[in-house]
């Protein structure tokens, strides 16, 4: 084997060879771990190399330079892996096909049939069971902001939207609305 105790250069022939006989193991394991691919993981472990014999590197022991070229390929791969996972998400969000879907004139006609019923049921609830339930489905609030602007308590409201709901289940009838 060789000393990894001895002073080696990144740019001597010989010192780079120890260096990469070494450290390249461990840096491509820790590379395909976090960039997920091992064609990426060989050209990002590649550039820590170039990146160290560029800069001249010295380091006092084998091990040392496997310290530095892990942290640089892990923070390589972790770059790689974020803007892998950004251009998946842009192509995502651009290749993304309009799902909407048109409605038949059935369909549109039972749709609209139990906007009436609802609204007809609706109407039919006492005033105290209509506020709580307009409030929490249409105007969209939680039970604790429904309790102040109505005066009572988050329990009370609670109790209130379940009554209102169950009601306006009978009065409907579930089996009745036509629901997509």
């Amino acid at each position: 084997m060789f000393d990894i105790t001895e002073r080696l250069r990144a740019n001597d022939d010989a010192d780079f060879r120890k260096i990469y006989a070494h450290t390249m193991p461990v840096l491509f394991k820790v590379s395909v771990r976090i960039a997920g691919s091992e064609e990426a993981a060989e050209d990002l472990c590649h550039d820590a190399l170039i990146k160290m014999t560029e800069k001249n590197m010295e380091f006092p022991s084998v091990n040392d330079a496997k310290y530095w070229l892990i942290r640089v390929v892990k923070n390589a791969s972790l770059n790689y892996a974020k803007r892998k996972g950004r251009e998946r998400r842009a192509y995502e969000r651009a290749l993304k096909e309009d799902r909407r879907q048109m409605d038949s004139g059935e369909t549109a006609l039972l749709k609209n049939d139990a906007v009436v019923r609802v609204q007809d049921a609706m109407e039919k609830l006492p005033e105290n069971l209509r506020m709580v339930l307009h409030l929490k489905e249409y105007g969209e609030l939680n039970y604790k902001e429904i309790g102040r602007v109505l005066g009572i308590t988050e329990g009370n409201v609670k109790v209130r939207v379940f009554r209102a709901r169950e009601q306006l289940s009978r009065l409907i009838g579930e089996d009745d609305v036509y629901m997509p």
